[in-house]
Formats: C-alpha cells, sequence, structure tokens
C-alpha cells in the first residue's frame, strides 16, 4: 500500500468534464496525460459507439468503466423487462468500448415499496448475470448515499451491495466504492474488508459542507471532510489496485474550462487520495 495514488492509475470519470463531448474530453485526457476515461452512454450515443471506440483507441486511452446500467425497479412486469433490455444493450457497448466493467445505479423504487424494489434489484442482476458474462463484462454494482434512495438507488450501503455480490463469483459481480456515497457508513471499513477480491472500481471527489446542491455538490479532492487517503489505502488492501476514477459532478466545475479542470484534478489527486 503507497501513501500516494500512482498517476497511472488516474481516471477521468466522464461525468467530471459534462461541458465537453466525447471527442473534448478524450483529447483533454490525452494532453493531460490521463491515461484512464470512464464513459457514459449518453456521451457515447451523441456520436455513436463505434467512433467512441475509434476516438480512445487513437488517443491510447485505456476505458476503466461504463456508466450505467442499473434501474431495475419499476412498477410493470414490462417495464422491468424493457430495462433489463436497456442493460443488456449497456453490456454489449461496454465490451465493444474495451472495458470489463458496467456500473450498476440500480435505481429507485415505485409506489414507496422499498423492500420490494430491493428484491427487484437482485431478481435483475441475477437474470443479467450470465448474458454479462457471455461477453466478459462484470456488473459493478455500486451503492449510493442513502439522500438518493427515492430518485436513484435503494442500494444505499456497501454492506447491501456486497450481500448481493457476493452470490457470485468476482469475475461475475463485484462492487464500486465511491467515497461520496460510503465515507459516512460507520461500517465502511469492515465491508471494504468484506469485499476482498471483489472490488471492481474506486471512485474519488469530496463531501463539502454545506453540500451545495443535492445531486450536483460534489467537490474536488480535498476541498471537503472525507477521508480519501484512508479509504484507498482500505480499498487496496482488500485487492484493489485498478483504476480510480475522479467522479465529481458539480456545476461551478462544469462551468470551468476543462483543460483547467484537470490540471486541479491531477494535483488534488497526488495531494489528497
Amino acid at each position: 500500500m503507497s501513501k500516494k495514488p500512482l498517476m497511472e492509475n488516474l481516471s477521468l470519470n466522464q461525468i467530471t468534464t459534462e461541458q465537453w463531448n466525447l471527442r473534448e474530453a478524450v483529447d483533454g485526457s490525452a494532453r493531460a496525460e490521463i491515461p484512464w476515461i470512464s464513459l457514459w452512454r449518453h456521451k457515447v450515443e451523441e456520436i455513436g459507439l463505434k467512433e467512441s471506440k475509434q476516438l480512445v483507441k487513437d488517443a491510447g486511452l485505456k476505458v476503466s468503466s461504463l456508466c450505467r446500467g442499473g434501474m431495475f425497479p419499476a412498477a410493470t412486469s414490462t417495464e422491468r423487462e424493457r430495462r433489463l433490455d436497456d442493460n443488456r444493450r449497456a453490456i454489449e457497448e461496454a465490451a465493444e468500448l474495451g472495458t470489463d466493467t458496467l456500473v450498476l445505479v440500480c435505481g429507485p423504487g415505485p409506489d414507496r415499496d422499498i423492500d420490494t424494489s430491493r428484491k427487484w434489484v437482485a431478481e435483475g442482476i441475477e437474470k443479467l448475470v450470465p448474458f454479462a458474462q457471455s461477453h466478459g463484462v462484470k456488473l459493478g454494482i455500486e451503492p449510493l448515499h442513502p439522500m438518493y434512495a427515492a430518485d436513484r438507488s435503494v442500494i444505499s450501503t456497501l454492506g447491501q451491495a456486497n450481500s448481493i455480490a457476493e452470490q457470485y463469483s468476482p469475475n461475475q459481480v463485484g462492487v464500486v466504492v465511491d467515497v461520496f456515497h460510503v465515507w459516512w457508513d460507520p461500517d465502511l471499513y469492515n465491508q471494504i474488508d468484506r469485499a476482498n477480491g471483489r472490488i471492481l472500481g474506486f471512485h474519488v471527489s469530496d463531501w463539502i459542507v454545506p453540500v451545495p446542491d443535492m445531486f450536483k455538490g460534489r467537490g474536488m479532492m480535498g476541498d471537503g471532510v472525507i477521508e480519501i487517503n484512508r479509504i484507498r489505502q482500505a480499498v487496496e488492501a482488500s485487492g484493489y489496485h485498478g483504476p480510480i476514477e475522479v467522479e465529481i459532478i458539480n456545476q461551478s466545475i462544469w462551468d470551468r474550462p476543462g483543460d483547467d479542470v484537470l490540471r486541479e484534478i491531477k494535483a488534488s489527486y497526488m495531494e489528497h487520495v
């Protein structure tokens, strides 16, 4: 375990430069010598799967993950099946883009029924596993902060994600540790240890006080209260040594020139991650 992160592990999660299209994000990453990029499906769709793949390849970048699959709960079985079809397309896209990790944002519950919604999440993942495995893609369950349980994910703790992932082999289903979502959890370090060998991704940003916006409220590493370095060392102790994605959703950062943002990312990454 190193006290400093490796620059060769740094990945730009594309949402951090939401103001850029995919071509601009790829070119910016190449200029900044950031070796990895995490792609978002809406950005890939804008220019097409084939061209997206070629852009990344030509720039010499590697794709750390594709975001996102999930959103399993729905009020009708027809809609749940439609969402599974969309997840299958996401798996195919991940494989085509050259990443073995599809990040799952599992989805909120309809009709105030959170228990059934969690059951639908587990059932949805179960149905996807064979298809994902046939494409060489792993499903990474990302627990989201409890404040998002009503509109983004009923999977709110790393413990819940672990309980689902443990039903499968680590090369099928794992977990994604995002410090913004899990830093508060009093059982965090036990759960990181529990996830040994099945952590598929590690995302960093910071928790600003006060949070400026419920969705677009993440801060640059070092601007908030999260013990990012401690969490990183715990994740590494549990066997994860892959890309570290900087995933910052913040309007004020989106309003800045992307090249300036990438320069600050690199400095903050080395100092605080």
